[in-house]
């Protein structure tokens, strides 16, 4: 029974989506050096934030081999550890350390996501692969491939950002409940896939197994449900991403409508019976109009209100006590996901509220990784700053937020106190890790990563990849296996 079902199978029309994606995803397509520069500060950018996580005792808890000593001697290291694992375990590990802060790049669309979460499975893959190939080669194995070199890495990133970017554009998951790490997972089955066979058929198999998955529901990061989950959830996509790629190199078969196939796919199922669609081409655009998160550890939604309200803060620090209120204007979106009044329970869902970041710019000047945490938390001011805000959407900020063109994400702050004075109406359009925004960002993203680097290696290892990180071409030739190498960090268990 099985093989006639699978042979069935095979008389039907693949998905156009999943079409274009494994065309798109095998093609030999040369990109722009502005494109792999971009690449290649985002690729820093995220093991940088892997880094400062590993300072984080929450963060380690999740991480290592899922059984104790189950580490393999011969395994994938796990950046800034001693840690060699399966290369799964090692997508795992990779991607939770990326995610953790919610430090990361990040992409605002109809969906959002962090498109830097695929790293988890693919700098395993890719350092698998190559240390394989490398292997093979000096073992006399004949005609082998080269190992896979830092650039291809480079350039698998931006096919990753693109698949997941592109299918964002105009596919709401979150509005019919599920979380955008659904889209890791199918961007790092696909362009895992094309990395370990490069076939056609076991491209649609991985990506067609992804969608089979379903999603993971979005209430890990809502009240009343507000959890360290999400910070580990893109880290078990992309290894749910490259376990599917391993599976079809082995052979498992695809399901070529499992979106539009009625009742049982998943449109009809999962998604209101609406189409998914690719919103334009797949080339670069999305590594082209990435976001960085420079200088503040914020939701990217409210990344322009903490700019504001850091530029207010000189104008209110002594006057607490007489403000009256205080006006944020704001697109749609943060209103949806991130406007909570009402108490926070963790950092997790500080990290996630409007006004929690807002006051505490206000309050400091400022907004650091340990702002969220309880003690900061317990300031008797951050709550009677949160009570006094009212937050309005701004109809153009909205329209400008989903234009292509624009891809703006505003937000005004204004301070009103008791005796009818104001402050003036801040207003930031676009935040600093905007493209718009990239000359004046890549100096401060560097400072970022030197920074974040500083915080767990010793200063010798911390000095080296710091210089590394402001050659242009550096490493690109560099087998990646080599590459993850120089994050080895043997005091670290």
């Amino acid at each position: 029974m099985t093989a006639n079902i699978a042979d069935n199978n095979t008389q039907l029309p693949v998905d156009a989506v999943i079409t274009d994606i494994a065309e798109y995803v095998r093609a030999d397509q040369a990109f722009s050096d502005e494109s792999l520069a971009t690449a290649r500060l985002c690729l820093l950018d995220a093991l940088g934030c892997g880094m400062l996580a590993l300072t984080d005792p929450k963060c380690r808890r999740v991480l290592g081999p899922i059984v104790p000593g189950a580490a393999m001697a011969d395994g994938c290291l796990v950046p800034g550890t001693n840690w060699r694992l399966d290369p799964l375990q090692a997508a795992f590990n990779v991607g939770a350390m990326v995610r953790w802060l919610d430090f990361n790049d990040t992409w605002l669309a109809a969906e959002w996501g962090h498109p830097s979460d695929n790293l988890g499975g693919l700098l395993p893959a890719a350092a698998w692969l190559s240390r394989q190939h490398s292997r093979q080669a000096a073992a006399g194995a004949g005609i082998v491939p080269r190992p896979v070199t830092f650039r291809q890495l480079l350039e698998m990133f931006v096919r990753a950002y693109e698949v997941q970017g592109v299918l964002a554009l105009d596919n709401a998951f979150n509005r019919v409940g599920l979380d955008h790490v659904l889209l890791v997972r199918v961007a790092t089955a696909a362009v895992t896939s094309a990395m370990l066979s490069g076939q056609r058929q076991h491209v649609i198999s991985a990506v067609t197994n992804a969608f089979a998955d379903g999603g993971a529901l979005r209430t890990y990061r809502h009240a009343p449900n507000t959890g360290s989950r999400k910070s580990w959830a893109a880290g078990d996509a992309t290894r749910r991403g490259l376990w599917l790629a391993m599976m079809a190199a082995r052979g498992e078969m695809e399901y070529r409508t499992v979106l539009s196939a009625p009742r049982w796919g998943f449109q009809d199922t999962l998604f209101g019976s609406a189409d998914i669609t690719l919103a334009r081409p797949l080339d670069s655009y999305v590594m082209d109009n990435i976001l960085f998160k420079v200088s503040y550890p914020a939701e990217f939604h409210a990344k322009t209100a903490v700019e504001a309200a850091v530029q207010l803060h000189p104008m209110i620090v002594n006057r607490l006590d007489q403000i009256d209120r205080i006006e944020l204007h704001t697109q749609e979106s943060a209103i949806r996901i991130i406007s909570k009044s009402g108490p926070l329970h963790n950092p997790a869902d500080r990290d996630h509220c409007l006004q929690y970041m807002v006051a505490i710019a206000l309050l400091k000047g400022d907004l650091t990784a340990a702002d969220y945490e309880d003690d900061i938390a317990a300031d008797p001011r951050v709550d009677q700053l949160r009570d006094r805000m009212h937050v309005t959407e701004n109809e153009a900020f909205s329209r400008d937020y989903l234009d292509p063109d624009r891809r703006s994400i505003a937000n005004a702050v204004q301070v009103h106190f008791q005796d009818g004075s104001s402050t003036p109406r801040i207003e930031v359009e676009y935040p600093l890790g905007h493209c718009r925004r990239r000359d004046e960002a890549r100096s401060v993203i560097e400072q970022k990563f030197s920074r974040n680097v500083a915080r767990h290696l010793p200063s010798g290892q911390c000095d080296n990849l710091s210089r590394w990180m402001t050659e242009p071409t550096c490493f690109d030739d560099m087998p990646v296996h080599e590459f993850v190498e120089l994050w080895h960090h043997e005091a670290d268990t």
